[in-house]
């Protein structure tokens, strides 16, 4: 190997430098553009006055109650005592102030009433309400809805993960599934689409290809789909005891065969005059190995599975990755309103927007997507007419730019506009932005490990510190409504 004198050395560096400096010097604030690429230069004054990185104090989520909520008694029939319903453990108070309450318009505070009052009731009723939780991919895997669901039903009774994909392509952390490999997975947010957009209320589907050549000939092709419980899930979770498969567009005879194990259930065949359908079971113990075998010449639509208790609540994960929250208009109204129907939908919380917030690029973009979300739930209140609406803002997500991590810009007037529009449609709405700590709280959240390296999605922790805060906010404007309602009574 070559050795280099220090002086030679000294002199590649300080050339360098000097042909360096003329670039930092001359080079644009906003740097250049190259074939569509964007390539930044540290500028002078930079250089001469290099930026502090921000440092958010996020000491109030210590007093969050994030521990251990898996209460490990599992109950179907019974609400829990809510005297001290949400509390967080340090403090006698919900962490809720003006920044992180719900946000409500006389409207929309009488629908989530509605619910409140569903909510009180389900046990007495002995029946079951369900919440669906639609999201992007920050919500993925059941992250979120899995800490929601475990506080609501140790509070208010249920069991189980709720409406789950027939074809679950990404990892979860509240049940375990496998399917035959002639099942292919159709959404409406994707790619792979069906040939209808009878969808249902998951925005997705499956279907199993069929082998034509015995299909002309009558002989049926089997598919198969089996779920288990999770040791990962919540206590509240790994339990169920009530099946119900969703399905449409069953136009010709199809057998369904159901095991637990290897022990057959229940033999039957969904009905074939193409409309929209539930098949149930009941189970005395939950499965440890639910399968549930399929035999056709033409595959039904498969809109989705809940996995139930008898009563309580039922909170379902219904994560669509990279989506923008504006597919749903695109649904056939018929499907989504059945299964809404039939899983007696009383709340719809709807959490988007990070996938867009990238992509602003002004003010009028902006707009322009908040009044198509403002579509999107008229869309859903139509369809499903006895639910309430809660909007979860985009969080904070950030760049580095200019030597430091700093908030996307159009953040707060995204927020801003998809609040307005919410109220003005009817739907409350919850700033998870403000809930963090505001602009720049993301760079605390991530050193903190509650959020990834992608200063964008939460880490496990970070999703159930989310949850908790939301949470708090949603008991809160419960307990304020519980509060009235006594007075109301007692009058």
């Amino acid at each position: 190997m070559k050795e280099y004198k220090p002086i030679n050395v000294l002199f590649f560096i300080l050339l360098t430098l000097c042909l360096l400096l003329p670039i930092v010097y001359f080079a644009p604030k906003e740097g250049y553009n190259v074939f569509g690429i964007r390539i930044s230069f540290l500028t002078w004054e930079n250089l001469l006055n290099p930026p502090i990185q921000e440092k958010k104090n996020i000491d109030f989520l210590e007093d969050l109650n994030i521990g251990d909520i898996d209460d490990g008694d599992f109950e179907t029939t019974e609400a829990s005592d809510t005297s001290n319903l949400g509390m967080p453990s340090k403090s006698v108070v919900l962490a809720v102030n003006s920044q992180t309450k719900i946000h409500m318009n006389p409207e929309s505070r009488n629908r989530l009433h509605v619910f409140f009052d569903a909510l009180t009731n389900v046990s007495l009723n002995k029946r079951k309400i369900n919440i669906c939780h639609y999201g992007d991919s920050q919500i993925e895997g059941d992250r979120m809805t899995a800490f929601m669901r475990q506080r609501l039903q140790t509070q208010f009774g249920g069991a189980g993960p709720g409406l789950i994909p027939a074809l679950n392509v990404y990892s979860t952390i509240s049940f375990l599934h496998e399917y035959s490999s002639n099942f292919k997975r159709k959404t409406i947010f994707g790619k792979e689409k069906l040939k209808t957009n009878k969808y249902g209320a998951m925005l997705s589907a499956a279907i199993f290809d069929v082998d034509s050549s015995k299909a002309v000939m009558g002989i049926p092709s089997e598919a198969f789909i089996k779920i288990k419980p999770s040791r990962l899930a919540y206590s509240r979770s790994k339990e169920y005891n009530n099946i119900a498969l969703y399905y449409n567009s069953c136009k010709t005879y199809c057998g369904i065969e159901v095991y637990n194990e290897n022990e057959l259930i229940a033999k039957d065949s969904l009905i074939s005059d193409g409309q929209a359908h539930v098949f149930k079971i009941k189970f005395s113990v939950t499965p440890s190995e639910l399968k549930i075998v399929f035999k056709s010449t033409q595959s039904p639509i498969i809109n989705g599975i809940s996995l139930e208790g008898d009563v309580g609540v039922q909170m379902s994960n219904i994560a669509m990755r990279g989506s923008s929250g504006t597919s749903f208009g695109a649904v056939d109204f018929k499907s989504m309103s059945y299964m809404h129907q039939e899983l007696n939908t009383r709340l719809i919380i709807l959490q988007f927007g990070g996938n867009s917030i990238p992509h602003f690029k002004d003010s009028i973009g902006v707009r322009n997507y908040a009044y198509l979300f403002k579509k999107q739930i008229k869309y859903i209140q139509s369809s499903a007419p006895d639910a309430a609406i809660i909007v979860i803002g985009p969080s904070d997500m950030a760049q580095y730019k200019e030597g430091i991590f700093s908030s996307y810009e159009f953040i707060p007037y995204c927020i801003q506009e998809m609040k307005k529009q919410s109220l003005k449609a009817g739907a409350s709405y919850w700033d998870l932005y403000n809930a963090m700590g505001g602009a720049n709280s993301m760079f605390a959240w991530v050193e903190n490990k509650l959020a990834g390296k992608d200063y964008v999605h939460f880490t496990n922790k970070g999703a159930s510190t989310a949850s908790q805060l939301f949470y708090d906010a949603l008991i809160s404007a419960y307990k304020e409504w519980e509060g009235k309602e006594k007075m109301t009574k007692q009058k």
